[in-house]
């Protein structure tokens, strides 16, 4: 059987693949349901999927919720440059936008801006407050662009995955 080993040494073969592939489209399958979609025994799925979570290729698995229904429409992408741009200022800025909950994506990017975010709020009122919280009293903070989100034609959280 082929396989494909990641960066951290871990090989992947076939099965390793598909479960991953199901598991990227619904993980919340159950153990049995997911080794009959791979065509593996349920033992030998849990252990594959525990092989996989310990070597970090599945982080986590989450339920994606709709912000929409949640109260949250408004999506807005930030482009921040900081004045000083030493490591230490760039891992204050970004533990604080990491630790903010209207924060769904942090990004630290070269070359441009030092940091894009992705942020989900209710309304414009929680986009200011939002602001007024992380970005107005952040005395780093040079320089903020802001970009909101009219449809959203995609959004994905699948990684491709390698051919064999």
């Amino acid at each position: 059987m082929k396989s494909v080993a990641d960066k951290n040494s871990l090989s992947l073969d076939a099965i390793d693949l598909r479960i991953l592939e199901q598991l990227q489209q619904d993980a919340a399958l159950s153990n049995q349901a997911l080794a009959e979609k791979v065509h593996v025994s349920s033992a030998t799925c849990l252990r594959r999927v525990k092989r996989l979570t310990d070597a970090g290729l599945i982080e986590r698995q989450v339920a994606i919720l709709s912000p929409q229904h949640l109260g949250h429409g408004l999506t807005a992408i930030l482009e921040i440059t900081l004045d000083h741009q030493a490591l230490e200022h760039l891992v204050a800025f970004e533990t604080r936008a990491a630790a903010d909950a209207s924060v769904q994506q942090c990004y630290r990017v070269s070359p441009g801006p030092d940091f894009v975010l992705i942020v989900q709020l209710a309304d414009m009122a929680d986009y200011n407050a939002f602001v007024q919280r992380m970005l107005s009293l952040d005395a780093n903070v040079r320089n903020v662009r802001t970009f909101f989100a009219t449809h959203r034609a995609k959004f994905g959280t699948q990684v491709v995955l390698p051919a064999l």
